[in-house]
């Protein structure tokens, strides 16, 4: 059986606000045992959720971003960070194994940092879309429901506007997860047309994974 003590380590971080070094939990991926994955891409694992623990956050100013987004601060940014939360910040730790609760909290932070330094869309979705899965962990349907809404919203605008470069996204992907996000808002007519729009992408012969997962959901969204 695995306990807390396998499954997690401490990760040492420098904050790039106020420069004190703080740890947090990771979750090892060699303990990382799959039950089940959604086909919005959540994963469900025996025992700890490596989700939970995707955001760093400084005790001691408040700044919380994502592991890959969380050292890369300019100057601007540092200064927006101490005026907006540093100056109202009550000194606490996330460090600790996290419950979902704690999760939530942590994201919701992060994304109001997001906004707060101008994040791409793709980013600002992702936290969205991190946040409506916490909440399927939770089974609160309607925030469930008003974080895919956002995450929709976000996801929509970075498609027609932004590059993709640099995100964790293509975009076979992107158009994959705004169908699938609108089936599950019931936006029956909308999730069909994206999943057109990414069968009709002479890329998405690459990825014979990803086509097969569009034509089922397709098919899922035509028959609701």
């Amino acid at each position: 059986m695995l306990t807390e003590i396998d499954e997690l380590y401490d990760k040492t971080i420098e904050c790039p606000i106020c420069r004190m070094e703080f740890s947090s939990k990771k979750v090892r991926l060699s303990k990382l045992r799959l039950i089940k994955r959604d086909k919005d891409f959540l994963s469900y694992y025996k025992g700890e959720n490596p989700l939970k623990y995707s955001i760093f956050i400084c005790p001691n100013c408040g700044y919380a971003a994502t592991e890959g987004k969380f050292s890369s601060v300019t100057k601007e940014e540092k200064e927006i960070i101490l005026k907006e939360i540093s100056s109202k910040w009550n000194k606490r730790s996330y460090g600790n194994k996290r419950t979902v609760d704690e999760a939530i909290l942590v994201y919701k932070l992060a994304l109001y940092i997001g906004q707060l330094l101008d994040y791409k869309k793709i980013d600002l979705g992702t936290l969205c879309l991190r946040l409506a899965w916490l909440y399927r962990i939770k089974e609160n349907k309607d925030e469930e429901k008003r974080f895919l809404t956002l995450t929709k919203g976000f996801f929509e605008d970075g498609f027609y506007k932004e590059s993709l470069i640099g995100t964790n996204m293509d975009e076979s992907k992107l158009g994959y997860l705004i169908g699938e996000i609108n089936r599950r808002l019931s936006y029956k007519d909308e999730s069909v047309k994206w999943f057109n729009t990414v069968l009709s992408n002479p890329n998405i012969n690459n990825n014979p994974m990803l086509e097969k997962m569009v034509r089922e959901q397709w098919r899922l969204a035509r028959e609701g």
